[in-house]
């Protein structure tokens, strides 16, 4: 999706970056279902405490308040993370790659909002974009939604989270910004961290994006938080595929990167020479 530039920092110079992610405007429209329901009940709340006795109107006006002051929230944190927050600029990934991405692959599952960036900041890189989207996995009406808006572009190939287009050891990254939570069985995950593995070159990176089911998600987006997954769900479905967290970087507050690190040659050489003893003594 083509957006007003966003301001992004390179080495010694700024430059114009002409992809970001998309703001509150946009995440408004994918979920336009879920604050006109907010509103409803906030402006339902509010009017029936006019018509209740005493207690009653009590109770209506602090529901109304509730659903006011979480819609409030939700849109306030929601414009800082991606309106306003260093998610925007992608200098956050330097970090977690110091030597850039590589020849990498960027996971999608129905909306790519990195692919282009990183391919700006790194244009010498190799990238591949595959779309995981699976309506029959992905049934949410906000990735229907933003799918719609947001067509992937020419170059994406179409996978799955079982099975992704790439030969195995083939990539020095693979990205997956806000791709991995749209599959919400815990099987469905453990398949794709083990793909993402396959695919890894020894010492390769898996670099996941996400939210957290934490307690600054919860405070910001209430019940909403039940949609992201919690940090030991992540890191269980990593050492799954055994992948290694090694490093890990905290967004606008809100959003968690992780970067985690696929068995180096060595380590993987030294587990294929262990000899497995055969319960036989040699004779004193």
């Amino acid at each position: 999706m083509r957006r007003p530039p966003a301001r992004r920092r390179s080495a010694g110079t700024a430059s114009e970056e002409p992809y970001r992610f998309s703001g509150v405007r946009e995440v408004v429209r994918y979920n336009w279902p879920l604050y006109a329901a907010g509103c409803l009940a906030a402006g339902a709340g509010l009017a029936l405490s006019y018509r209740l006795p005493g207690p009653a109107a009590a109770f209506a006006r602090a529901g109304a308040g509730a659903a006011a002051a979480l819609l409030a929230s939700s849109t306030a944190a929601t414009w800082w993370v991606y309106d306003r927050s260093e998610l925007r600029t992608f200098d956050w990934l330097a970090e977690l790659l110091p030597s850039g991405p590589g020849e990498h692959l960027v996971l999608s599952s129905g909306l790519d909002e990195a692919s282009r960036p990183v391919a700006a900041r790194w244009p010498r890189h190799p990238q591949s974009v595959v779309d995981l989207y699976d309506p029959a996995l992905m049934t949410e009406g906000s990735i229907r939604r933003a799918r719609h808006r947001v067509p992937p572009a020419p170059r994406t190939r179409p996978g799955r989270h079982d099975r992704l287009p790439a030969a195995s050891g083939s990539a020095d990254t693979v990205l997956a910004v806000f791709a991995a939570h749209e599959l919400r069985r815990a099987d469905d995950r453990d398949e794709l961290f083990a793909e993402c593995a396959r695919v890894l070159r020894p010492g390769g990176r898996l670099v996941l994006v996400e939210h957290l089911r934490d307690a600054a998600n919860t405070a910001v987006y209430g019940p909403g938080a039940q949609h992201f997954f919690p940090r030991r769900a992540w890191l269980r479905a990593a050492a799954g595929a055994d992948l290694r967290p090694v490093a890990q970087r905290r967004i606008g507050g809100l959003v968690t990167a992780f970067a985690f690190a696929a068995p180096t040659a060595t380590a993987t050489a030294t587990a294929r020479t262990i000899t497995i003893p055969t319960g036989k003594h040699p004779a004193p």
